[in-house]
């Protein structure tokens, strides 16, 4: 489906911003993970989520949907049915990368995951690896590619050192170490700890401390049962970061978001364009901040010039899926924008910074690419014109949000793609144009 965003007058509005991606997917696999009923308020409704929900009934959790609420009935800790084929994961990663944490416990089953076209090209390697160390077992095609099945054992604790700093596989060691003495996990930088925070609500033992390397070390302990009676999820900041770019960009523009979740973790993004100078105003959660519960903030947004910046390495794991919105800003930006040390956008839906380089540039921006990451060079604005979406979410987006501010506008080709995490973003920003 091909979508054309032409050149719009001011946004202006407030809006509730749907239920975060990330926390979703999580909130429902620890709940399936926990015996006895959880009700997951403001629940993200989108394809990947509805994907975290159709596996774990696979695996004989019961989820049911109320309005934006959802209640999982779960199995307990070993409670984990073995389906009768494949469990289909579709195009969620973080789906992919953490339900095995929980399955390789699961003594003498075995569970075969498989997802669309994009998540065969995703690699697994990386979380077989820690999983192996703890006795589990992955069998993958060609060692590192989905389908790949997991053989369910009994595990012991490890401390691992994660070589890239990467949420989903921390995630998916923790959710294994809940069934050792005690698993400790070593970030070279800080990641999303949304994990973290739902254990913890969850009753499970669970410990964060600085490592001497400067990064971050958390250990989670043997959890006995989990149990958690509600989550609410906060509005999600990386698609509201999407609206956030449009209410920066579209001269005039006001825009208030409603409920955004400001985790530290999450809001590198936000920290990013406030430095370009982006009139985004909201409490967010102190830097290195760890509360069990998500912090929320009403975000107020204007329209106004921005200068450019640098996103260090160490930034990425915070603003990983905001990243291709930072080259968009930077061709409005007076001066080079640069992106480094982000080699794991190559590794998402799609090769991030091949596609956002390739898409940007046939709407007339001047960036080019590196092994890891891009640069920009401002020129105030982009012509337009056609951006393939290349089946991900996250570049349809973009498309779209470019032309917004663009001068001709652009046609998204493969807009469908969107509904992955954000399916209402259309009929938002037609509000926020009336």
């Amino acid at each position: 489906m091909n979508a054309r965003f032409s050149p719009s007058g001011p946004l202006r509005g407030r809006i509730c911003v749907a239920g975060d991606k990330s926390i979703s997917h999580r909130a429902a696999i620890i709940g399936a993970m926990a015996p006895g009923q959880m009700r997951i308020g403001n629940f993200l409704d989108a394809a990947d989520t509805r994907s975290t929900l159709d596996a774990l009934r696979a695996l004989g959790v019961s989820a049911d949907v109320h309005g934006d609420d959802v209640v999982i009935a779960g199995r307990g800790l070993r409670g984990a049915r073995a389906p009768g084929g494949a469990i289909d994961v579709g195009n969620a990663g973080t789906l992919l990368r953490l339900l095995p944490g929980w399955l390789a416990f699961q003594h003498e089953r075995s569970f075969t995951l498989d997802g669309d076209d994009s998540i065969r090209r995703r690699p697994v390697d990386r979380i077989a690896e820690p999983l192996g160390r703890m006795g589990g077992t992955i069998d993958a095609r060609q060692g590192r590619f989905a389908p790949f099945t997991v053989h369910g054992a009994a595990l012991h604790g490890i401390e691992y050192e994660l070589p890239v700093a990467s949420a989903q596989v921390k995630s998916c060691v923790l959710l294994a170490g809940l069934a050792t003495d005690s698993t400790t996990v070593i970030e070279p930088v800080p990641s999303r700890d949304h994990t973290e925070r739902l254990l913890m609500q969850a009753g499970a033992a669970v410990r964060r401390e600085a490592s001497p390397s400067g990064g971050v070390r958390t250990t989670v302990g043997n959890a006995g049962e989990l149990g958690l009676e509600r989550v609410e999820v906060p509005g999600d900041v990386s698609s509201a970061a999407f609206l956030i770019a449009a209410g920066v960009l579209v001269p005039g523009s006001r825009l208030l978001l409603e409920g955004v979740g400001v985790n530290w973790t999450r809001a590198g993004f936000l920290r990013i364009i406030q430095r370009m100078g982006a009139n985004v105003l909201g409490e967010l959660e102190a830097v290195g901040g760890f509360d069990p519960l998500e912090p929320v903030a009403d975000l107020d947004v204007r329209s106004g010039p921005l200068g450019a910046t640098t996103v260090e390495a160490h930034e990425v794991p915070l603003a990983i899926d905001e990243l291709p919105l930072v080259a968009l800003l930077g061709c409005f930006a007076e001066g080079e924008t640069v992106v480094q040390g982000a080699a794991e956008l190559r590794v998402k839906e799609s090769d991030r910074i091949a596609t956002v380089v390739a898409g940007l540039r046939a709407l007339g921006a001047e960036i080019e690419g590196s092994s890891d990451g891009l640069t920009v060079r401002g020129t105030g604005g982009l012509r337009g014109g056609r951006l393939h979406a290349q089946g991900d979410h996250r570049l349809a987006l973009l498309g779209a949000v470019a032309g917004l501010a663009s001068r001709e506008g652009v046609e998204v080709v493969g807009m469908q793609a969107a509904a992955v995490s954000y399916p209402g973003f259309a009929g938002d920003i037609a509000r926020l144009v009336a």
